[in-house]
This record gives C-alpha cells, structure tokens and sequence, in this order.
C-alpha cells in the first residue's frame, strides 16, 4: 500500500490523542464567515475590555466551591455547581442584538463532542446538569453571568475565551493565563460521580490536609502525622502531571473509576516513570529514605519539576501520596492499614508456609508473604459499571506488588465487593480478597517429596483494618466494612461466593479446622525497646489426662515490614515435659547485642515458634513480630502562633545508643506553618543532644501539625510532632 493510501485509511481517529492539560492549540481570535469591507470598524461592535472572575480567597467562587484553600491565583471551582463571573464591555449589552458566549477549552485539537471544548450559551434559566450561563445582572457596561458547569466534565486546568458575533463572524477575545479556570471533582453535588452526603466526612476526606498513618504492628499499633498538603502552591498542577505523563486521554479524566486507576499506577515508577521509586532492600544511597518523608509536597514538586521519579518509598509512602492526588482533585480519599496483610503469590487464597521436618521454615518453598501492615487507599465514587450497590468506598493500591492489565496498580475494588465474595468485579477484586482474607497454612515438606498440611490459622489475615477517625487523630476500625467476622454464615458464604467467582484454593482445609488438639500454643513478647533485653515467653497447655514431651523450636528474624527474612538472629530448640491437664511457661531471653547489628528501617523483628507433640505428632505453629520502641523527635515553639507573625520551632534529639550516629538528616514540615526543610549533621554522639532552630510564620488558621523526622546510615523511623492552634491576626 502507497504512503498516500495508508494515510488516507490510517484508522478511524481523525485528530491526534489529547493526552496532555499542558498542550495547547489557541482559539482564532477572529472566525470571518464573509468578506469584510475595509470601511467596516470593528470597534463599534460589542466587544470584551475586561474579566473578573472573583477568584480572591474570600470571594464567593472559592468559598462556595470549598477552594479558597488552594494557594493559587487562578479560579478553582467544582464541577456541577454555579460560579460567578462578570464581563465588562467596549459599551452597554443590549440582548435584544447582541450576542456572545462564553467557551471552555482544554489540551489541544479541541471537540464538542470529547468534552475538550465547552461552549457555554447564554439561557432565560440555568439546567442541572448542562453547561449554561444566565445574565443576573446589567450595570452600564457590565453584565454578570451565573454559569452552570456539567457535573461529569472534565477535571482540570480549562483555557477560557468569550466569543462575540459579529455580521460578519466571531471575534474572541485573546489567551489570557489570567483567566484559566480549574474544575475539579465534587462530592457536594449530588449529580457528581463522587457525591459524598456527610458534610464531616467532606471535611475529613476532601478537605483535610494533616493525616495519621497508622503502621507497626497489631501488638504495638504506631501512628504517624502525614502532611498531604493538597492545597499547597504548585500541587494541584503536580497532579496534573502525573494524568499527562501517564498520556491518559482528556476525555477520560472526568471518570474518577479512570482516574484513580491510573493514579495507582503512576505513583509508583515501576514500568511507568511514575513518581516514587519503591524500594525495600534498605539501601537508599541515591535517594530519601522512606522513613524521612513528613508528607507529599516535597516528592510531587520534585517530580514536578524534574520530571522523573522521587527515590525512594514504600507502602505508607506510596498512599501517603496517593491520597493527596485524590484528595487535590476532589475525590474523597483515606489511607487504610491492613495488618497482617496478605501478598498472595499465587492467588489460591492461601499463605502456604512450608516447614522443614525439625519445625523450622523452608525459605526456598515459601514464597507468599504476610506483611506486619500494608498500607493502601480507599477512594470514594459511584461505579455505575458495577450492579447496584457497589459503588461507596473502592480500594485502590499504588504499591507495586502485582501485575494487572499489563502494569503495576490495583483497583479500584468495590469493599463491598471483597466483603461479599464477588470477586469477578474490576478491578482487582481477587488480590485484595486474598490480602483480607487468606488463610495461613503450615505445611511440612518430607525429605520424600511429599507436603502434609499441618495446621490452619483462618484468622491471623486481615486481622485489622484501620483508618484515620473522622476529626481527630484515634483510630477507626473498618475491618467488619471488609469481611464478616470469623465463624458467621455471611463469612462462609462470602467464601464459597469467592470460589465460585474463581478464585481457588489448592488444598483442603477442612479436616484440619476441625480437628480437636491435645496441646495448645502461645506466646507473648514483652515491650521490647531499641537497644535493650527483652524476654519472649511461651505458653503450653495440655488438654489430655496424659503426660506429653513437646519438641520445640524457636526462630527470630530482622525483617522487612513486609514480613520477607533478612537474617536470622536467634534460634534455640528445648524440650518441654507437660503434666496431664497443666500448663507450663517457658522463656528465651533477647539480648540487644543479638540484633542491633544488622537491624533495617523498621526495627521489626519476627518470632516463629514451632513444636511437635511426640505421641500423636501432632505440629503447633505461631509466629508473632514486634516493633521495637524507637526514641522519638522533640519538637518546641517560642513566640506566638499568630497568622503572620514569626515564631520559633526548636526541633531537638537524643541520641539514646551507645553507638555514635553518622549522616544525620532532620526534616520539618508543617502545612499552613512551614514550607518543608532539613538539616544535616555529620554526627551525634551517644547520649548527647542536637537542636535545630527555624523562624517559621504560619498563614493558615486553626488546629495544625508541625511534624518532624530524623534519619540516619543506621537509625531510622525517628518521628517526632506537635500540635498548634494557630490564632487569626488580630484586626486593627
């Protein structure tokens, strides 16, 4: 086929992709539909001198449209509600002869009919639902418009021109940067795709912009502030960006289903030039290590403005981020901690950990892994591709774990469907069912090749799922929002529904949940604190009128939050002789110089403790991990906390080791009080003390959070934060 031929029948898009906000293709000024006399002057007829679009912070677009938050000179209204603007003109409009209108435009090949240009008629009365602009006032040679946008338009950074007819065609007014208009998402009007009707849950999920990230471990459950930051200068445009750099088509971004997929994606760099490099290996030479960051401003503008990805992240990182791109768009968003959180492998609804033949574990056959926590976000939205009733909170995952559709990103999964078994629902409804609801099971591997399955524990997955409460900084549980509690006939069902959807498991459990045991297993690690003892103590009891001899062993292990083994620190076999009908305790002391060396970026630590019943064989297995306690950052506040006047923040430390710690990084951050900044020091001695004073002056009022973060070659996860209440300047 000839070059001419295959671009005459090159396919059936005629415009180029429009995959880029930043693109532009400018508006004629003039559109002549006749031939213009040379004596005509276009002077005398109506034409534009002026715009205001009442876009100060005070004004009533911006506090109506809830953006008066934004740091932001231009207008950011909400999609679906009525905004103001007012046209001054070259003389008085009179309607009777002169006609005009107002247009949108977005990215570059504008069309109609892609929502990519938007023009906006003059009508007697505004119709929810459609674009249309109602004069509500004549003055002179002024008229102000009240305009009605569509609640399923396109979000985004929109050109804005007004066009006036003329005899002889249109003239428009010239690009003016001035008067770009961002429209966002809205969950206060009901026509929106992510209406949200509870006006504390809007300010919590939409407007909040201090978070709590809830991580550790279910025993020893940690808190961290995170500074989303949405609002702050240059962010909204960020989250822009990430949709362009993805090349995700204009037409789509009025879809928060297709939004927040591709966000899952993008926030992490795995195949995509995302924004944040995931890294677990605890070396982070070329970067930030993930315990550094204070919240989601430095990473976004740094991706902003370099155009590549920000090192590094892991989990809480990655829906840390997250949720500021949800939340700066308008879709409500929270960041949810799973503990005991599943990493199915192989999809068969089972963490299969294999056992060699003396009880310890088989490093080479495990392959899924059971994190302490994982951390993912939840966004809220309609999902009128699914049947009634799922739409509200869906799961969306930015952590790359697994593959879906060809990249690495999750959802969003209905909760309602994961609770409910309906597994067959996009997206990615199987993988987050197995992260809430797998079933640990142990399995010895014989020196013959064959696998015996040992004991089941259908409740240690999913064990907690937690979130932010509404208006304070406690924690909420939503695991029942998640699935049934354990044993209920809506949980068996939930389960069989999941099988039939096709999800698997490949082995059969049942026989081992039923099956009574002569001797139970537990045991408790004390609060353990870095640098220090600490003593883990296990428990055997007898249930049987015989005497039994129970062989055990126990494992300790510096490990990733995400439950995979770095090195193994302890391990101790004993016996334990048990009396009919008794219980008996024993303990293994843990002494500091047994993991300080080699801890990673968590001081998290795994305990598996194995036994075999000598008369009926029978194999009990636990396994529990810690967190070790970390010293925390001091922060203090000298001078008034007054919108506009300097005070000063002392962020302090203490070295509690007995090691001298070396390439010492502190950050602050504070939305609304101070930009982000750091600090180096080359060293702090053990038990000596280091300051570091700023002159900080807050602009936002009202209840705020200085956070603060140490890191260092090797103490990591140092957190420190201060509450304020920050006073309005007082009026003159």
């Amino acid at each position: 086929m000839s070059a001419m031929a295959r671009s005459a029948f090159g396919g059936r898009r005629a415009v180029p992709p429009n995959t880029s906000n930043a693109a532009e293709d400018d508006l004629p000024t003039m559109e002549l539909q006749a031939l213009v006399p040379r004596s005509v002057n276009f002077q005398e007829f109506l034409s534009v001198t002026n715009v205001h679009l009442f876009k100060e912070k005070w004004d009533s677009n911006k506090v109506d449209h809830h953006t008066d938050k934004y740091e932001c000179n231009n207008l950011i209204i909400r999609r679906g509600q009525t905004f103001y603007l007012q046209l001054d003109f070259n003389r008085p409009y009179d309607p009777r002869k002169d006609l005009f209108r107002v247009e949108y435009v977005i990215g570059r090949y504008p069309q109609e009919n892609k929502g990519t240009y938007i023009p906006v008629p003059i009508v007697s009365e505004l119709q929810t639902g459609k674009w249309g602009a109602k004069v509500i006032m004549r003055e002179d040679r002024s008229v102000r418009l009240s305009i009605q946008s569509s609640p399923d338009c396109i979000v985004g950074k929109f050109r804005m021109y007004v066009a006036v007819w003329t005899p002889y065609g249109i003239i428009r007014t010239s690009r003016n940067p001035e008067t770009d208009t961002y429209i966002l998402f809205n969950p206060w009007c009901e026509d929106d795709a992510v209406y949200l009707d509870d006006e504390k849950e809007r300010e919590e999920y939409v407007l909040n912009d201090i978070g709590v990230i809830f991580y550790g471990d279910i025993n020893n459950m940690k808190s961290r502030s995170w500074s989303y930051g949405q609002f702050e200068d240059g962010i909204l445009d960020a989250c822009l960006y990430v949709m362009d750099k993805a090349q995700m088509d204009l037409s789509g971004r009025g879809n928060p289903i297709k939004v927040s997929r591709v966000g899952s994606a993008m926030i992490n760099a795995k195949d995509d030039e995302g924004v944040i490099v995931g890294s677990w290996d605890n070396v982070y030479a070329y970067g930030v290590p993930p315990s550094a960051w204070t919240g989601s401003v430095d990473i976004l503008l740094e991706y902003r403005s370099s155009e590549t990805p920000v090192q590094y992240g892991q989990c809480w990182v990655f829906a840390g981020v997250f949720n500021t791109f949800l939340r700066c768009l308008g879709i409500p968003g929270r960041v949810v901690t799973n503990y005991f959180s599943a990493h199915d492998n192989n999809a068969n609804l089972q963490m299969d950990i294999f056992l060699e033949e003396d009880g310890s574990v088989n490093s080479k056959l495990t392959k899924d892994s059971v994190w302490n926590y994982h951390c993912w976000n939840e966004a809220w939205m309609t999902r009128p591709d699914l049947p009634v009733g799922f739409g509200g909170w869906q799961v969306v995952d930015s952590t790359p774990q697994e593959n879906s559709d060809g990249m690495y990103r999750c959802g969003p999964a209905s909760v309602q469907a994961v609770k409910h078994g309906h597994v067959c629902f996009q997206f990615d409804a199987p993988f987050v069912f197995a992260e809430v609801n797998s079933d640990l099971v142990y399995i010895t591997a014989k020196k013959d090749g064959t696998q015996v399955v040992e004991a089941v524990d259908a409740t240690h997955i999913g064990k907690l799922i937690v979130t932010k409460q509404i208006g304070g900084d406690g924690i909420k549980d939503i695991t029942d929002t998640y699935k049934f509690q354990e044993g209920q006939e809506e949980e068996r069902l939930a389960l069989e529904t999941a099988l039939m959807y096709g999800a698997k498991k490949s082995l059969n459990t049942e026989g081992v949940f039923k099956s009574r045991t002569d001797v139970d297993m537990d045991f408790k690690v004390e609060n353990a604190v870095l640098g220090q003892d600490f003593r883990i103590t296990i428990t055997f009891q007898n249930n049987t009128s015989s005497s039994h001899t129970i062989s055990a062993y126990l494992s300790g292990n510096i490990t990733f939050y995400t439950g995979v083994a770095k090195a193994e620190f302890k391990n101790q076999t004993f016996e334990v002789m048990l009396e009919p009908l008794s219980v008996k305790k024993e303990e293994v002391l843990i002494q500091a110089g047994e993991y300080m060396g080699q801890l990673l970026e968590q001081a998290s630590l795994h305990f598996f403790v194995t036994a075999r019943v000598d008369k009926t064989r029978q194999v009990l297995a636990k396994q529990k991990s810690i967190v070790l306690t970390i010293p925390k950052v001091i922060i203090k506040v000298r001078g008034s906390p007054i919108v506009g006047s300097d005070m000063v923040v002392t962020v302090e430390f203490t070295n509690p080791l007995k090691e001298t710690l070396k390439n010492v990084w502190m950050y602050l951050d504070g939305p609304g009080v101070t930009k982000p900044r750091k600090k180096m020091f080359h060293e702090i001695q053990p038990n000596s003390t280091v300051q570091w004073e700023e002159v900080c002056r807050p602009w936002v009022p009202g209840r705020r959070k200085l956070i603060a973060s140490l890191t260092s070659d090797s103490l990591r996860h140092v957190y420190g934060e201060l509450d304020l209440a920050i006073q309005r300047r007082p009026s003159v």
